[in-house]
């Protein structure tokens, strides 16, 4: 699991009943600053590779799936230890059409663009918010335009059967290379938006909700 802030929260909140182990990777995306912190724990996890049955990389919002997918076909171990099966991108039906439509800066990329073309599948989430089907289906048409392949998924709340998304098999290494023919080259590089932050303050006793989000604001 990947914060490009600091602190890490999902660990915390998980049942402590789950039989899976999480590993976070904080303060970067793993697209890039922690790339090398995602390869290092995906060595470490092969050690006790009898004891699951695989692994789940969750990035950030921010990141390029471009790089982590490289990372399974480019570095010799990792490629000899795992399969890639699928990239799924989850969708929030109440603001993608206008994170899709945004004007970044030069050389800077679009990142919903990226993830929403990279995906095998798209999970269409908080479908509830959308005004009605027109809305869904006018959604759905702009993900097409982008990603004409990726089968779209409406779910609620994210709920969602684990068949439907675990061992599908759907990544397609020649498919990807169709729109990104530099997809195995070393050299290819991305750039953030610089205007995109993460300040982490950390308080060990109660919080004022209504003062915290003033001071968001």
């Amino acid at each position: 699991e990947n914060e490009f802030g600091e602190v890490g929260i999902d660990e915390n909140i998980l049942s402590e009943n789950a039989e899976e182990e999480l590993i976070e990777v904080m303060n970067g995306c793993i697209c890039c600053t922690v790339r090398g912190d995602l390869v290092e724990a995906l060595k470490k996890l092969y050690k006790r590779v009898a004891q699951f049955d695989g692994v789940i990389i969750e990035t950030t919002g921010l990141a390029d799936p471009a790089p982590v997918c490289q990372t399974f076909f480019i570095d010799e171990d990792i490629k000899a230890m795992y399969d890639l099966d699928s990239v799924i991108t989850v969708v929030d039906t109440k603001y993608i059409l206008e994170r899709l439509a945004e004007v970044k800066p030069e050389g800077v990329e679009n990142e919903s663009v990226e993830q929403v073309a990279f995906a095998d599948k798209i999970l269409l989430n908080k479908i509830d918010l959308a005004e009605n089907e027109d809305e869904l289906k006018k959604i759905e048409a702009e993900l097409k335009k982008v990603n004409p392949i990726a089968p779209i998924q409406r779910t609620k709340n994210s709920v969602i059967s684990p068949k439907d998304v675990l061992n599908i098999q759907a990544f397609e290494l020649e498919r990807v290379l169709d729109f990104d023919p530099e997809f195995l080259s070393e050299d290819a590089e991305h750039e953030h938006d610089s205007s995109v932050v993460s300040i982490a303050v950390k308080v060990q006793k109660d919080v004022n909700i209504s003062m915290l989000e003033k001071w968001v604001q």
